[in-house]
């Protein structure tokens, strides 16, 4: 995950950029990898990054060839290949290797429409200098975050709502219908977040900020079926659905394995993350690296199926022995992160879980 935020003035005064460094601050650990500010007179970009393609040529806020465009984004494009050579078929050029990139040339193409042509995570903020308008964009499921806060005359994105604090006018209250969000659902539903007047731009919606306006539309939606128990077009057989889901499943995992960096997998010993694992391997070979989380509580303790998924699988597991003291020990740091209200301590030990990826030095993991 890279960080991103921007700050842009509705009313076209100038943007101070201290202020973009100063909320990079707060989201480093989102991307230690390196980081860059952008500022053109309204608009500011900023970007903390975690180098996963195109490690050398992928640094962020990035422009196109012209400069006139400039964007700052989270998370990965996985059909950013196919995307690339369909682009160069059109005229278009590059100059690196980075899904980046393509997301700036798509937006050529396409204009808004472009966040229709991917397949992957995001969130980004893109800078229009020649119309003078901001895009901002999250993926169809909301996976990568984005959060947004419009005070007067300023407009201000990050991926995270502790960088929007950073801003004197932000105030740090809770939002009551919010809270009773999170009792009634286990999570506050966007655009509202925890907190007031602080907004998450919903999955699957992008807005535009132009000429002192502001609008956000729906670019995505699930379409769940014509109420027959079947989406338009797929397999009546239980046989052919089954084949239809393997192979979407395999040809997900194989997308989701490009990088420039290892990628590992979380496996829990169930039937999710243990057929991720085993897709995972016809692709990255022998060697690939594998995670589990086992607890001292035998009631939660699923270690005797992590370990035979494993053995099966011939990956390279590691294990975090977590304890109900570890657990209390991690909790503030996990409420920190997760920014708002959570009833039941299971993201603890995911958090040390992922502590334990990172101190493995791998970047990436695939998850059920």
């Amino acid at each position: 995950m890279c960080g991103i935020a921007a700050l842009l003035s509705l009313r076209d005064h100038p943007a101070d950029p201290r202020c973009v460094r100063a909320m990079l601050g707060l989201i480093a650990h989102r991307g230690p990898d390196g980081s860059g500010v952008f500022a053109d007179g309204p608009i500011a970009l900023g970007h903390t990054r975690l180098s996963i393609v195109d490690v050398e040529g992928g640094a962020q806020p990035m422009a196109n060839a012209d400069r006139t465009l400039w964007i700052t984004f989270n998370g990965e494009i996985y059909n950013h290949v196919e995307l690339r050579e369909a682009l160069r078929s059109r005229g278009h050029r590059f100059s690196t290797r980075s899904d980046t990139e393509v997301i700036l040339h798509l937006y050529e193409e396409h204009g808004d429409d472009c966040v229709r042509e991917l397949n992957g995570q995001w969130a980004f903020v893109l800078w229009d200098a020649r119309a003078r308008r901001v895009l901002a964009s999250r993926d169809r499921l909301g996976v990568r975050p984005l959060f947004y806060v419009r005070s007067g005359e300023r407009l201000a994105f990050a991926s995270e709502i502790k960088a929007l604090f950073v801003l004197p006018e932000v105030r740090r209250e809770i939002d009551p219908i919010a809270l009773d969000q999170v009792f009634t659902f286990w999570t506050t539903l966007p655009p509202r977040t925890a907190f007031r007047d602080v907004h998450e731009l919903p999955p699957g919606h992008s807005l535009v900020a132009e000429r002192g306006a502001v609008t956000i539309r729906r670019h995505a939606q699930l379409d769940f079926g014509t109420g027959n128990g079947h989406a338009p077009g797929a397999a009546s057989d239980p046989r052919e659905q089954a084949e239809r889901l393997l192979d979407l499943l395999a040809d997900a995992t194989r997308l989701r394995l490009r990088a420039d960096v290892p990628v590992g997998a979380y496996l829990s010993g169930g039937l999710d993350s243990t057929l991720v694992v085993a897709l995972a391997r016809r692709y990255a070979g022998q060697g690939l690296k594998t995670f589990s989380v086992a607890f001292d509580d035998p009631e939660f303790d699923e270690s005797r199926f992590q370990q035979l998924a494993a053995r099966e699988l011939g990956t390279d597991h590691r294990v975090v022995h977590c304890t109900t003291g570890e657990i209390g020990k991690v909790f503030p740091d996990v409420v920190w992160h997760t920014e708002k209200p959570i009833l039941r301590t299971a993201p603890a030990p995911m958090y040390l879980l992922s502590r334990l990826v990172r101190d493995t030095g791998i970047k990436v993991v695939l998850t059920g």
